[in-house]
């Protein structure tokens, strides 16, 4: 767009939401900086980020002055703002309703059961803090219910959880179903359906999706070389 400078993206690319973001403007070519916040090492809470946001998360989205918060907001600014294909967040309201539907789902149900697995099995043992056996098979009850509804209700027999091409929603469910893999758990193992959904929805993001997740490939190598 004219006269504007390039947006700035603070992220974490462990961070699922942050992957997610990068992950769209990389593949939709939005001119961008990155500047990496490690939550590890306390940097979202300085008192410089506390400025850009209060709330001390990421991912933050400054736009020539115009701060955003929550990756469902910034992804659907991003989508509306620049010259990005349509199928992403679609003008027709009837597609919009549907993409919106599962990202209003998405956050107590694909994002909170995934990243509770991940949570249990990755980072509280590698705080020093033992898996909670019953909280963690709870935590996969759960996903596996959550998987369920993505299969029966949102993909159906369709090739993306929207309609026929990839949007948003498949966006934002892919990076928190990757999350798992730090670990060497790939929880659609065990669905061919999802697995098949999953590898369009990489071909359809081509090199951005592996660059995004590279981080998440490497902690994979390292968890389980120590098994």
């Amino acid at each position: 767009m004219a006269g504007r400078q390039a947006v700035k993206a603070y992220l974490d690319l462990l961070s699922q939401p942050c992957r997610a973001v990068l992950i769209f403007l990389k593949h939709n070519k939005i001119p961008h900086t990155v500047e990496l916040v490690a939550l590890r090492k306390g940097q979202h809470k300085t008192s410089e980020f506390s400025k850009l946001n209060p709330m001390q998360k990421v991912p933050v989205l400054d736009d020539n002055g115009f701060v955003l918060t929550e990756s469902d907001a910034i992804l659907k600014y991003l989508a509306t703002t620049y010259n990005v294909p349509d199928h992403w967040y679609p003008k027709l309201s009837e597609k919009r309703a549907r993409v919106d539907e599962y990202t209003a789902w998405h956050h107590v149900n694909t994002r909170m059961h995934a990243a509770t697995v991940f949570l249990q099995e990755v980072i509280f043992p590698n705080m020093g803090q033992p898996t909670n056996p019953a909280k963690f098979k709870k935590a996969l009850t759960d996903l596996d219910g959550t998987l369920d509804m993505l299969e029966n209700m949102f993909l159906k027999r369709k090739p993306f959880l929207c309609g026929d091409d990839i949007s948003l929603a498949d966006l934002l469910a892919v990076c928190e179903l990757m999350q798992p893999m730090c670990s060497g758990r790939d929880v659609l193992k065990d669905r061919p359906k999802l697995q098949s959904w999953r590898s369009r929805v990489q071909s359809a993001l081509s090199d951005s999706f592996d660059e995004a997740h590279s981080v998440v490939y490497q902690i994979r190598q390292k968890f389980t070389a120590k098994l």
